[in-house]
């Protein structure tokens, strides 16, 4: 369903005309390339206005990519929030005369995040189930309810934990997300987010190491306690 919303909304930008930009004639465009609803939050790097569009320039962690929304008033250094895109490429515009290698164009780009509608772009659930899990930790200090219990002290150190992966989603917002359990803890300290460009797979039992952070706010609505950042999977037991 969501790809006929999509391409209806493509559509209906090529009948409103969005002018002369999105027309058949003259534009050597491929068709919609891909579709997507993935929550984005991009940094404003460089910007052309024309009667209708807005193309910006925009940077997402290491990747910059170009993106055409609806005329709006935004400047350069400002953030920008979307989750709703489909991917033009060999884009020509006839009003800027130009050719865009591709450009993302996007339904609902906003400056502030609307956490309802880009958590239904993407499940972020930070309350997982706990799992029957019991995993020997690194050391006897190093156990997740025990990195919880001593987050302050442990905030912008490097830490190394071992866990079972409960919850994988590769590749959102220029980063792979992983949750792992040990088995210890209760209530809200038994889950540890985890940020790596390492994959794995649910079930592995491995040993990550990276940067702890607390109270980290990506925007989109992803907000954790306790994060370990920058994380390379090491290896299991």
């Amino acid at each position: 369903m969501r790809k006929i919303y999509l391409l209806l909304f493509f559509l209906l930008i090529v009948a409103l005309g969005c002018s002369d930009e999105v027309k058949t004639e003259g534009n050597t465009s491929s068709p919609v390339e891909e579709m997507s609803k993935e929550p984005h939050v991009v940094k404003v790097v460089d910007l052309i206005q024309t009667n209708d569009y807005t193309y910006l320039n925009v940077k997402e962690g290491e990747s910059t990519f170009w993106i055409a929304i609806p005329k709006m008033e935004i400047a350069k250094g400002e953030m920008l929030y979307f989750s709703q895109s489909m991917m033009m490429k060999n884009f020509k515009s006839p009003t800027l005369g130009r050719t865009f290698e591709s450009v993302l164009f996007v339904q609902d780009a906003r400056k502030s995040s609307d956490p309802n509608s880009m958590l239904n772009a993407h499940d972020n659930k930070q309350e997982q189930t706990k799992e029957n899990i019991d995993v020997e930790p690194v050391s006897p200090d190093k156990t997740i309810a025990k990195i919880y219990a001593n987050k302050k002290e442990l905030s912008g150190k490097i830490v190394k934990v071992r866990g079972e992966v409960v919850k994988y989603n590769p590749n959102i917002m220029q980063r792979n997300w992983i949750h792992i359990q040990d088995g210890s803890g209760s209530k809200d300290n038994y889950d540890l987010a985890i940020t790596s460009q390492d994959a794995v797979n649910l079930g592995d039992i491995i040993i990550v190491e990276g940067t702890l952070a607390i109270d980290k706010d990506f925007g989109a609505g992803y907000f954790f306690p306790v994060i370990l950042e920058n994380a390379k999977v090491l290896k299991g037991i």
